[in-house]
């Protein structure tokens, strides 16, 4: 801020240059404080769009710009289908004595155009009075910035709150599916598992018979084998005695030797290869069914875990859907609270337009400034939605 009172300078010159090294706004309206009831008050809005056009234009200094170079100065003036340059407004204002003959400024401050706009005396502009109400004023500017400060905040909390509230939806949305699919999952693994263990306890069982079916091929094979030993001893032992001993004992372990050896050995030589045939089946039998119970028990085993792994898939999809559904709620909160912050904003709002209604109709108020405070005040509405008084963007 500046004094709003006077200028520093021991002329008008001086005080002219001052001038021209405040703000396009300060310029902008100390112009309007001092030539309000002659015209200004008719150009208010004209001079508005000056000043934001300027800090649009000043690409370096922006708002807080005090004048254009002669680039930019042409830019300006385009923008509002002005026909004359920038050396023929300086001519026109140095014949008045605005710009020292010897002057070669290197900027164009608004308040030169305004001079050569209005054709206005500019002794006249740095000697007006801006008013005596300058603590009047400073408490509307003050409560402009609050005003300003609370709207700002509030669009701040309430976009923070709507990305949350968009995030929160997906998030809800994505954990709902995941909970969904993920229980699906579950429920399809645990019946998998069951399946899984009735097949590992029934190759079980076929494995237990198939052992069974074999130790009885074994035990049969086995006394096939012994009839077989004994007949081989038997023989053995006559043939043996045929050898020793007197003529009659020989003669007698020949004949048994004769009759032994006449029994047709063949049928049990028959049912030794069937029996070894049936349990060399019975064994690949035995080692199938093996090898079918293994792999039905590392299936159930697999179930079992994939079952683990997806009821904890489920009970975590659970808790991320329950978590987002919290954060969703948070969110609401927080718009609820934007929704506050705003309504407060709206309420300054509010009250800093009756202070300055207050203090428009007191005598010795500086216009200008005044209007100025209210037409800022008037922007801060598009922060406000139409149902609560708001205006268009």
């Amino acid at each position: 801020r500046f004094d709003m009172a006077k200028l520093a300078g021991a002329n008008d010159l001086e005080k002219l240059h001052d001038l021209c090294t405040k703000t396009y706004k300060e310029q902008a309206i100390w112009f309007l404080n001092a030539f309000w009831e002659e015209y200004a008050e008719k150009e208010a809005e004209r001079i508005w769009e000056y000043v934001h056009k300027c800090a649009e234009i000043d690409m370096e200094f922006h708002e807080e710009g005090a004048g254009l170079d002669e680039m930019s100065a042409h830019v300006f003036l385009e923008k509002f289908a002005e026909t004359l340059t920038v050396r023929e407004l300086r001519a026109k204002l140095r014949s008045t004595g605005a710009i020292g003959e010897s002057e070669r400024p290197k900027k164009v401050p608004l308040t030169h155009y305004l001079l050569f706009k209005y054709n206005a005396d500019w002794h006249a502009l740095v000697n007006a009075s801006q008013g005596d109400n300058s603590k009047e004023i400073a408490k509307a500017q003050e409560m402009l910035e609050e005003v300003s400060a609370a709207f700002q905040e509030s669009q701040r909390a309430a976009a923070a709150a709507a990305q949350a509230l968009r995030e929160a939806e997906a998030s809800a949305a994505k954990a709902k599916q995941r909970e969904e699919e993920s229980t699906t999952a579950a429920e399809q693994a645990k019946k998998k598992e069951a399946e899984s263990k009735v097949a590992a306890e029934q190759a079980r069982a076929a494995e237990e018979d198939a052992r069974a079916a074999q130790a009885e091929l074994e035990a049969a094979l086995a006394e096939v084998q012994a009839q077989e030993d004994a007949y081989n001893q038997k023989k053995s032992a006559l043939e043996k005695k045929c050898e020793e001993g007197g003529v009659v004992s020989k003669n007698k372990a020949k004949a048994e030797l004769a009759q032994h050896l006449a029994e047709d050995p063949l049928p049990l030589r028959k049912a030794k290869i069937t029996q070894e045939a049936a349990v060399k089946r019975a064994d690949r039998a035995t080692q199938a069914a093996s090898t079918a119970r293994t792999n039905a028990e590392a299936a159930a085993n697999n179930a079992s875990a994939a079952r683990a792994d997806a009821e904890r898939a489920a009970n975590e999809a659970r808790e991320a859907r329950k978590a987002a559904d919290d954060a969703r709620e948070a969110s609401a909160q927080a718009a609820a609270a934007a929704e506050a912050a705003l309504n407060e904003a709206s309420a300054k709002l509010q009250e800093a337009e009756a202070y300055l209604e207050e203090v428009k109709s007191r005598p010795g108020c500086a216009h200008g400034a005044i209007w100025w405070i209210d037409r800022e005040l008037h922007e801060q509405r598009k922060y406000l939605p139409t149902s609560k008084g708001g205006i268009a963007k």
